[in-house]
């Protein structure tokens, strides 16, 4: 009887978030976070990630459900992973340091074979590696299973940022005390989601972390602070920079698709010319899946294959004569491959971890109002709506988002001002092709509050793997990055000598 029980409220919670996607009207699917492109994370569940170096190895630490209330059920335990490579490390005798990678909105598995900085640098800082993974993703999920955890609105409300990176201090200090590192100096690191996580903590948490490297964080897309138009705009501006032709076909493609859709067999005419799985219920679906194509090309478009400009080839590409959806099919086949069919909600599949977890933050802290613009954009427009993003998240998990609660508990209008007053140590890296650079921290702030970017990068590109293909301008990025911190730690052991010396002469 708990069986049939679960699997129904299984499918009920699945139902509940399909149709949320239908409830939508014109609003767009709101563009992904996540420090990978979907494409890799898809590859890597393919090759295995069994597979792992020796080196790493997995733990897990009996992490508090809630870290700021006192009653009975707040001492409610789950086990939630790290993993470990103490390989490089020059041991706490030397005061050597700890990099710790902030998992996010994924399983932490993704992050140990995609994200490179760590090992890449770990024998130049002879650094001890930890990464953490994110509660209620991968294996660190409260309750035993996601669909229960998210079924369960209390446990649900200790889903939040303020709770993941209090589970952060707490493992690192018990990582600390285990390995004898008191003076350790430890350096958080995040991407996207993570990098607002490793940018956040520092400011929380200071005497836990030295300094923080947050990689393309959007930390000010949040209550007005970067215009609701800043990510498509840029989308639109790395396609028009790419090919004049790709954008022109792109901008008016989605007249045509209207005007396909609404002959009286135009649907099953849209769903045969772009070999869709399932017969188009709207042509929204379709209109969304390519809406989530060119934002992905452009927020990843990583070299050496720089994927938007392999869509771009394929849409100019097309044979003399193709009109106007055939040349966006033709698009889609030379990024997504030549497919027996393409799945209309390839982009957003109910039952993956990221969009249902990521579901539940933004219908409660993270509301990110992106919205199409006019004037020249690719895109139809289709402004952030948030009565209506408030309507769907009631419907979906009965709570009203809190639009001004990440501005209220880590920064607000003044952020800049106050990250010039209180922060220190943290470094906010961004590539000007991503679309989420429009909600990064762009300039100085203060002498350790920099902005590290190039023109040409792309989302969370500096913290993965080096490649011998690797350009100069992105060489420079990160080697710009590791002497700043570099220089932290430099200062830190100057202070640790002096503190030790002040000491001795006191007693």
């Amino acid at each position: 009887m708990d069986l049939v029980r679960h699997s129904f409220h299984h499918q009920l919670l699945l139902f509940s978030l399909i149709s949320l996607s239908y409830v939508s009207g014109t609003q767009f699917s709101l563009p992904r976070l996540g420090a990978l492109r979907r494409t890799i994370r898809n590859k890597l569940d393919i090759e295995s990630i069994s597979s792992l170096p020796k080196d790493f190895k997995t733990f897990f630490y009996s992490q508090t459900l809630d870290h700021f209330n006192y009653k009975p059920e707040s001492f409610t335990s789950f086990q939630q992973r790290y993993v470990i490579n103490s390989k490089y490390w020059g041991g706490a005798n030397t005061s050597s340091p700890i990099l710790v990678y902030f998992g996010a909105e994924e399983s932490l598995d993704y992050d140990l074979s995609g994200i490179g900085f760590l090992t890449d640098n770990a024998p130049r800082f002879k650094a001890l590696l930890v990464y953490i993974e994110h509660r209620f993703y991968g294996k660190s999920i409260p309750c035993g299973s996601r669909e229960a955890a998210l079924r369960n609105a209390s446990i649900r409300g200790y889903f939040t940022s303020a709770q993941a990176i209090a589970d952060y201090a707490a493992i690192i200090l018990h990582i600390k005390k285990t390995f004898f590192a008191k003076n350790s100096p430890v350096i958080v690191i995040g991407g996207s989601y993570g990098g607002m996580l490793a940018a956040w903590f520092r400011l929380k948490y200071p005497h836990v972390a030295l300094g923080a490297l947050a990689s393309s964080a959007p930390i000010l897309y949040f209550d007005e602070l970067a215009p609701h138009v800043g990510y498509y705009a840029i989308v639109t501006k790395d396609f028009k920079e790419t090919s004049e032709s790709c954008y022109e076909t792109i901008r008016k493609s989605w007249d045509k698709i209207d005007k396909v859709a609404s002959k009286s067999n135009g649907l099953s005419i849209l769903s045969m010319k772009f070999k869709t799985c399932e017969k188009l219920k709207r042509s929204f679906d379709l209109k969304d899946f390519l809406d989530s194509i060119y934002s992905e090309v452009a927020q990843y478009d990583h070299p050496p294959s720089y994927p938007l400009n392999i869509i771009c080839r394929g849409i100019d590409g097309a044979p003399k004569g193709t009109d106007i959806l055939g040349r966006i099919f033709a698009g889609v086949v030379a990024y997504m491959g030549n497919n027996s069919c393409y799945d209309m909600n390839e982009f957003n599949r109910p039952n993956d971890e990221t969009y249902i977890g990521w579901r539940w933050q933004t219908c409660s802290e993270m509301v990110m109002p992106i919205g199409h613009e006019n004037n020249d954009s690719m895109f139809p427009p289709s402004p952030f709506n948030l009565n209506k993003f408030i309507r769907k998240c009631k419907s979906l998990f009965g709570v009203r988002p809190r639009p001004h609660w990440v501005t209220t508990y880590y920064g607000g209008h003044d952020l800049k001002l106050i990250l010039h007053r209180f922060a220190s140590n943290i470094i906010f890296s961004n590539g000007l092709r991503d679309p989420y650079s429009s909600g990064g921290v762009l300039e100085n702030i203060s002498d350790s509050v920099v902005a590290v970017y190039t023109v040409n990068g792309s989302h969370c590109l500096d913290i993965l793997p080096e490649k011998k293909s690797d350009p100069v301008w992105l060489i420079k990025q990160r080697k710009t990055e590791v002497g700043i911190i570099e220089s932290w730690i430099s200062k830190y052991y100057t202070d640790l000598i002096m503190f030790r010396d002040r000491t001795r002469v006191s007693s």
